[in-house]
């Protein structure tokens, strides 16, 4: 059964910092990309970040550059997202997703097309609050 536990989300004051954790099961991790992204209700969803297990690369939406850091622990199948100066506008439900042809081109491509990720798999989301 294929499984993405994300977690790590809370309530923190703008300027604070949190580390979202996606634990992954049931599929091959080394041959998947893994994806952050969130949602406020409302709205659509937006990329946040990606990293890829394939090739490496990595992609930072251009709201989270310089403040938010991925990474991927392949030992335990578990892909990290550093989150620093957290601003309330970063407040939203963050989800995890795994896709084989996501990588830090595709995730980009996605992103400019506006809300729609086509992702094999999806957890379920953590709820990140910051307050100002």
């Amino acid at each position: 059964e294929v499984q993405l536990q994300a977690s790590g989300g809370g309530l923190v004051q703008a300027g604070g910092s949190l580390r979202l954790s996606c634990a992954a099961s049931g599929f091959t991790f080394d041959d998947y990309g893994i994806g952050w992204f969130r949602q406020v209700p409302g709205k659509e969803r937006e990329g946040v970040s990606c990293i890829s297990s394939k090739d490496g690369s990595t992609y930072y939406a251009d709201s989270v550059k310089g403040r938010f850091t991925i990474s991927s622990d392949n030992a335990k199948n578990t892909v990290y997202l550093q989150m620093n100066s957290l601003k309330p506008e970063d407040t939203a439900v963050y989800y995890c997703a795994a896709d084989p042809a996501l990588s830090g081109v595709t995730m980009r491509a996605y992103d400019e097309k506006g809300g729609y990720f086509p992702m094999n798999y999806w957890g379920k989301g953590t709820l990140v609050t910051v307050s100002s």
